[in-house]
């Protein structure tokens, strides 16, 4: 491959994450400095938190709430996160974002406190 990389999102398979389902394009490519995931979240979300990884959300689809260390902020589409690492979040409502990780996602830094 050259210098850039190309991923059908619409393509992937979907995993269960803490949030929901989520097609995850460029998170297996050996040291990206980012990956990009589609999320649908249609339960409230597991409170979690990450030691390394900044998330930057972007609503696209869906009314809600992201809870940020404790404080329920309300979102809607075009609302953008930007989470830094150790703060603990999770989504509230039938969401569906689009999640930028930096570095790319690591299932290694998922923590969770209970």
């Amino acid at each position: 491959m050259g210098n850039f990389l190309i991923e059908q999102l619409d393509e992937l398979d979907s995993k269960a994450c803490p949030c929901g389902f989520a097609k995850r394009a460029f998170s297996d490519e050996p040291g990206a400095v980012a990956s990009l995931h589609m999320v649908e979240i249609n339960q409230d979300s597991r409170v979690h938190y990450h030691k390394r990884m900044t998330e930057i959300y972007l609503v696209i689809e869906g009314e809600g709430f992201l809870e940020l260390d404790g404080e329920l902020v309300p979102v809607r589409p075009f609302t953008t996160v930007y989470i830094k690492p150790g703060c603990r979040h999770r989504a509230v409502g039938q969401l569906k974002i689009i999640n930028i990780p930096v570095p790319a996602f690591d299932p290694q830094d998922e923590w969770f406190d209970e």
